[in-house]
C-alpha cells in the first residue's frame, strides 16, 4: 500500500523537476554557509527565486541525494533554473567563490589548517607561500624562516573556489598592505622602530591581551622595558617557539632554545607571532604615557600593572587568592 502511494508522488516531483526552468532568467547570487542544514540551504534558493516549490524540491533533492553531499560556497544561478542543474551544481561543490576568515590573533600553522580545511590548500604548499621571498620583499622585511607571519591580515575573504596557496597568501599580504595607514610611518619615525618591529610588537600584545582597554597599558610596558633593555618575557612567545598553544605555560617552559624565547634573548623576537589586529597594531604605535614594566593577569582576562618588582610581587598574591 505504502508503495502504491508513494509511486504518484514521485512522479510529481519528477514531472516538476523536469519543467523546473530554462535557465533564462536574471542571474542570482546563492550563499550557502559552511555548516548549514539542509533546509537553511532550500530557504535560500527559494528567497533568491532559484527554485518555487521548496517542499517538492526537498523531496526531489532527497531523491537524488543531495542533503548528505551538500557543499559550502557562492553560487550564480538562474531565476527559475532547472532543478537537475540546481542539484548537481550544489553536489559538486561548482560554486564561483568561497569566504574564508583569518581570526585576529591566529598563527601561520592555524591559518594553514583551516585552509586545509575549507580550501583544500595541502599544508606544505601553504607553508611554502607563507616563505616566498618575493612576497616578504614586497612587504619590505628581510627574508626570515616565519616568512610572511603576521602580514595575512584578519578579515574575512571572498576567494575563488579552488584557489591556489600563493595566490591566497598574496591576497591576505595585499590586503595588509592597503590597510596600513600612511601616517601611520610617521608615527615610526617618532618611536625609532621599523614596521617589522611594530608588527611584531602588536603581534605579542594581539596575543597577551584579552581586555581591550588593556592594550594600551601591555604596550607601555613593552615599550619601557625595550628602552630599559630588559627582557620582555613574554608568554605568548614561548607558545610561539614550541610551535603550538601550550595549555599553560610553566617554569620549564621557559628554557626552550628558540630565537622567539623573550625570556632569555632581551628584545624584540625575530618576527611576528600572530596576526595581530588594527587596534593591537595602535597600540604598538600609540602606547599609554605611564612607566609600567610589569603586569599580571586576573582571572577575568583583565590585568594589574605595577612599577615595583615589590607591587607586581603583591599583584601575583592577589591574583592567585582570586584563582582559588
Amino acid at each position: 500500500m505504502r508503495a502504491a502511494l508513494l509511486a504518484p508522488v514521485a512522479l510529481v516531483v519528477l514531472l516538476l523537476a523536469a519543467c523546473g526552468g530554462n535557465s533564462d532568467g536574471p542571474t542570482v547570487t546563492v550563499t550557502i554557509p559552511r555548516g548549514a542544514a539542509f533546509p537553511q540551504a532550500v530557504d535560500s534558493l527559494a528567497a533568491r527565486g532559484v527554485i518555487d516549490h521548496p517542499g517538492w524540491f526537498r523531496l526531489y533533492a532527497r531523491f537524488r541525494g543531495l542533503p548528505s553531499d551538500l557543499k559550502a560556497g557562492i553560487y550564480r544561478f538562474h531565476v527559475d533554473d532547472d532543478w537537475g542543474d540546481v542539484i548537481t551544481t550544489l553536489k559538486t561543490g561548482r560554486g564561483i567563490e568561497m569566504r574564508f576568515t583569518v581570526l585576529e590573533g591566529m598563527m601561520a600553522f592555524e591559518i594553514a589548517e583551516r585552509a586545509r580545511v575549507w580550501l583544500r590548500i595541502p599544508r606544505d604548499s601553504f607553508f611554502a607561500a607563507v616563505k616566498d621571498t618575493a612576497l616578504q620583499r614586497e612587504l619590505g622585511i628581510q627574508p626570515n624562516p616565519a616568512g610572511v607571519e603576521g602580514y595575512m591580515y584578519p578579515t574575512t575573504y571572498t576567494v575563488p573556489v579552488g584557489i591556489k596557496a600563493r595566490d591566497l597568501v598574496r591576497i591576505m599580504t595585499h590586503e595588509f598592505i592597503e590597510r596600513w595607514p600612511p601616517e601611520w610611518d610617521g608615527r615610526l619615525a617618532q618611536l625609532g622602530m621599523t614596521r617589522h618591529e611594530v608588527v611584531t610588537l602588536a603581534s605579542i600584545i594581539e596575543a597577551e591581551v584579552r581586555y581591550r582597554p588593556d592594550r594600551a597599558y601591555v604596550s607601555a610596558v613593552y615599550h619601557n622595558r625595550l628602552k630599559r633593555h630588559m627582557a620582555l618575557q613574554a608568554d605568548p612567545t614561548i607558545n610561539y617557539a614550541y610551535g603550538r598553544r601550550l595549555r599553560r605555560v610553566w617554569e620549564r617552559n621557559l628554557q626552550i632554545r628558540s630565537p622567539y624565547n623573550t625570556y632569555l634573548h632581551p628584545g624584540l623576537p625575530p618576527g611576528p607571532i600572530s596576526q595581530p589586529s588594527d587596534s593591537s597594531l595602535y597600540a604598538a604605535l600609540d602606547p599609554a604615557p605611564v612607566g609600567f614594566i610589569y603586569f599580571v593577569a586576573q582571572p577575568d582576562g583583565k590585568h594589574v600593572f605595577s612599577e615595583t618588582y615589590a607591587d607586581h610581587l603583591a599583584a601575583i598574591r592577589r591574583a592567585r587568592e582570586k584563582r582559588r
